[in-house]
């Protein structure tokens, strides 16, 4: 059984890693080559399949990285899956604290062609924040990796 849900774990947090690493690789530079407008059109559009989605995944691979660490046999990959679940809460709590109060902000320009006069360009705070989890999750899968081939 601990090897399905290791082989879960890293699924969960290989996703989340990579779908985070696509952004900060991919998205994120294209937002910034945008002008304002069709960034808040762009943004819209982008956040309406992952926003109901990626919270189940880093949170279901958060749990399977915190049951793993109480129930694996060996005390190092225990250590292991436990400093990775860890990592995963930090990239919940940086997306919910940080990111999706900026997204919320975005979503709620009714006409992004008019925007207030004190509208403040967001991208920059949602990149350094988005960093910071995209590090937080890529530590967290080489560190389920590494507990997965000790189990």
């Amino acid at each position: 059984m601990t090897e399905v849900l290791g082989t879960a774990v890293l699924l969960g947090s290989g996703v989340t890693a990579g779908v985070l690493f696509a952004v900060a690789l991919s998205v994120l530079p294209a937002l910034f080559a945008m002008e304002t407008s069709t960034y808040v059109y762009a943004h819209k559009l982008l956040g309406r399949n992952w926003d109901p989605t990626m919270p189940v995944v880093v949170l279901t691979s958060t749990l399977l990285a915190g049951w793993l660490a109480v129930v694996a046999d060996d005390g190092t990959a225990q250590l292991l899956f436990a400093a990775a679940a860890v990592l995963l809460l930090g990239v919940s709590a940086v997306s919910h604290l940080c990111n999706v109060p900026i997204n919320r902000r975005v979503k709620a320009v009714d006409n992004p062609d008019d925007l207030p006069a004190d509208w403040q360009d967001p991208r920059p705070l949602w990149r350094r924040w988005h960093l910071l989890r995209t590090l937080l999750a890529l530590i967290a899968l080489v560190l389920n990796a590494a507990a997965v081939t000790v189990i």
